[in-house]
């Protein structure tokens, strides 16, 4: 958006403009795509900066990857940092610093799903308990009303 900004006056005060440039293409609705259209016409820079984060975008969001298809999206990822770094204009560059620095979580979020909702379920529980149940003085209390709750005990 920045990029967007600063080589067309018109992105910083025109919100039908700025929605849609956020949205991937796959997201965006008939007009907005028209619209899009016709500002991309007249700002090719513009344009070919929205294609490139809309690829990035696609790249990112894959899930559940064999290790084959993650080298492919490793070698088109270091592509795309490299595209940034030095084909780019200057506000890519900072993303290009952004993905690299997260490069492996990245990866790892290709091939592995699990995140630590059941973790922060437990915790929330537990956050719960000690609000309802202020003062508790005898910590094996607590911890048998935790593990109770949190379906350890049927």
């Amino acid at each position: 958006m920045e990029f967007c900004k600063q080589a067309q006056e018109e992105v910083k005060w025109n919100r039908k403009l700025t929605y849609p440039l956020r949205k991937r293409s796959d997201r965006l609705k008939a007009e907005e795509r028209e619209r899009l259209k016709g500002f991309f016409e007249e700002n090719p820079a513009i344009k070919l900066a929205y294609e490139f984060k809309d690829k990035l975008c696609k790249l990112l969001n894959k899930k559940h990857q064999t290790v084959r298809q993650c080298k492919e999206n490793i070698k088109e990822l270091k592509r795309m940092i490299k595209t940034m770094k030095y084909d780019t204009p200057v506000e890519f560059e900072h993303l290009a610093k952004t993905i690299s620095e997260w490069f492996s979580p990245i990866i790892r979020m290709w091939r592995f799903t699990k995140n630590n909702s059941i973790t922060e379920g437990f915790h929330r529980k537990m956050k719960l308990i000690q609000r309802i149940a202020y003062g508790y003085k005898n910590f094996q209390n607590y911890r048998l009303r935790v593990l109770g709750l949190c379906g350890i005990f049927h």
